[in-house]
């Protein structure tokens, strides 16, 4: 049963990071420990309100957590293992 449980949390994660914008999260936020948004959205070239709507969601379901310093929040990954996760399959022979 314990099994059961770690494998829909495994697909819950992986549901949670399927998109190529928060995959580019994930591994940016693995490179640099932590950004703030306005550092993200540069780095993506994509538009401050879709950067912020993909990590309040990463957030929601734990993957990101934030640390506030004056005005700005910084993002960091809670786990390095999803990025981990997330190299494997980059590096495997399935994209190849």
């Amino acid at each position: 049963m314990e099994d059961e449980k770690r494998i829909e949390k495994a697909a819950y994660v992986l549901k949670a990071v399927a998109h190529p914008l928060r995959i580019k999260i994930v591994l940016m936020l693995q490179e640099h420990k932590e950004m703030n948004v306005s550092a993200i959205y540069k780095n993506l070239n994509a538009e401050q309100s879709l950067i912020s709507h993909h990590l309040i969601n990463m957030r929601d379901k734990g993957i990101l957590e934030i640390r506030r310093s004056g005005k700005n929040i910084y993002y960091f990954l809670v786990d390095d293992s999803v990025a981990n996760v997330i190299d494997c399959i980059y590096q495997s022979k399935i994209l190849a």
